[in-house]
């Protein structure tokens, strides 16, 4: 779906390297997501993603197509949505329904065409009920999911989530996190998530490690948690339960090594319990 080739990336005004020969294939229908601390790069290369920046050296291909070419822009940023860190600055109009359908109705859509988009994309992210309420109203997950909704109308293949949920609380991560999902199981759109909380790639098909604007790692996620002493390198570590799951096997509780989830050590734990 998206291919970057040996992409580098200098910002002009501090001629600082952000991005250093990266190369990686995101696939049709996968969850990808990109992790890193801060500094890593991680949003410079989501950026390129849609062109928004585009290459100091390499190249961006999106379904074939080159970002660095004017003519693919609009192509491009029709087929790869994002969504940004700040849920009131991706907001334009005062009502629900009406920023839902204000994407597509700068794509010159027709009129009874965007209001079947609209309730198609506010259903999908269970937003129905709040399609007449002001936006200003709503909890910060509530925001980024009509940011979402507002995304689907547009009927894009690719969603990137820049950070989306960094200035949401628990419960607002897990409304976005949990449409996100849905999104890339049900309806096979393709996602990359870009993201600082390891826990968050848990239930990813994929996760890229960055850091100082290298790609170091890729793999499953319990592959890459399994180079734990590599991630604390670079300021990062697997998830709490990860971390607790290796306390236990080195105590000698008989926890199976691949166990990955919350909710996998939660049954492993219960059935010890039950056993004994």
């Amino acid at each position: 779906m998206i291919e970057l080739i040996n992409l580098s990336y200098t910002y002009p005004d501090s001629g600082s390297s952000a991005l250093t020969n990266i190369s990686l294939c995101i696939r049709p229908g996968e969850l990808l997501a990109v992790v890193g601390h801060n500094g890593s790069g991680k949003s410079t290369l989501a950026k390129h993603l849609n062109a928004l920046l585009l290459p100091t050296a390499g190249q961006v291909l999106v379904d074939g197509m080159d970002t660095r070419d004017e003519a693919n822009t609009i192509p491009i940023r029709q087929r790869v949505g994002m969504l940004f860190q700040n849920p009131d600055n991706q907001l334009v109009t005062t009502i629900v329904e009406e920023d839902v359908g204000f994407g597509p109705e700068n794509l010159g859509i027709p009129p009874k065409e965007i209001r079947t988009r609209v309730d198609a994309a506010l259903k999908e992210v269970g937003m129905t009920e709040y399609a007449q309420k002001a936006c200003y109203t709503l909890s910060g997950g509530q925001k980024q999911r009509v940011a979402i909704a507002g995304l689907l109308a547009m009927a894009p293949e690719v969603l990137i989530l820049d950070e989306a949920t960094a200035m949401l609380d628990p419960s607002g991560r897990e409304e976005v996190l949990g449409t996100v999902r849905r999104l890339n199981k049900e309806k096979g759109i393709t996602v990359v998530m870009i993201t600082q909380y390891m826990e968050e790639t848990v239930k990813a098909d994929r996760v890229a490690v960055m850091a100082k604007g290298l790609l170091i790692m890729e793999g499953t996620p319990r592959e890459v948690f399994a180079e734990r002493g590599m991630l604390r390198e670079h300021g990062l570590d697997a998830p709490a339960y990860v971390q607790l799951r290796d306390e236990l096997a080195a105590n000698g509780v008989p926890i199976a090594g691949d166990t990955l989830t919350d909710e996998e050590l939660a049954g492993e734990i219960c059935q010890l319990y039950l056993n004994h």
